[in-house]
């Protein structure tokens, strides 16, 4: 793993954190290759994940960023009623640690999370936390996100969940 490479992945992480926190949906869709797959899977016990997004259940999945847009779209109308207003987040990315792969050029990154959120509308919070797997694209000068897998680890949601809650 080298300095340049664990740098560049952790930037990509910090700013995307920081776009959710501030809400701002398109810096943060641009973070995205266009097939994007952003997949929060479900457990099917206590120690393993569903592996497979087509078939079992998943908590969130998108297969492109297609359907990001449409998600951010829901919360830009007021269609989505559950989210009016948003929750506020405060996001923490911690140990980041990325490799390239040598075949394809990309980078994968893993790393740790804490969201932090309040509920305006309920006037509750709550934190949520896990295990990040970014596959990182690079496109012109810039690094994108090709892939972007969230294992939530304390799944037992006091509320709902949505993109920008982890």
């Amino acid at each position: 793993m080298s300095a340049s490479v664990n740098e560049a992945a952790a930037e990509l992480l910090y700013r995307e954190a920081a776009y959710l926190d501030r809400q701002d949906w398109d810096h943060w869709l641009a973070l995205y290759c266009a097939d994007a797959e952003f997949w929060v899977p479900a457990w099917k016990s206590e120690q393993s994940p569903t592996d497979d997004p087509d078939r079992e259940i998943s908590l969130l999945y998108y297969s492109s960023r297609l359907g990001l847009e449409e998600r951010v779209q829901r919360l830009r109308t007021g269609k989505s009623i559950t989210t009016q207003p948003a929750p506020r987040t405060a996001h923490m990315i911690g140990n980041v640690m990325a490799a390239e792969d040598a075949t394809t050029g990309e980078l994968e990154a893993r790393s740790t999370w804490t969201a932090h959120l309040y509920d305006p509308r309920l006037k509750t919070q709550h934190v949520l936390f896990g295990h990040y797997e970014h596959r990182l694209r690079r496109e012109r000068e810039d690094w994108k996100i090709a892939r972007k897998k969230i294992l939530l680890l304390n799944d037992h949601i006091p509320t709902m969940i949505d993109f920008y809650c982890l």
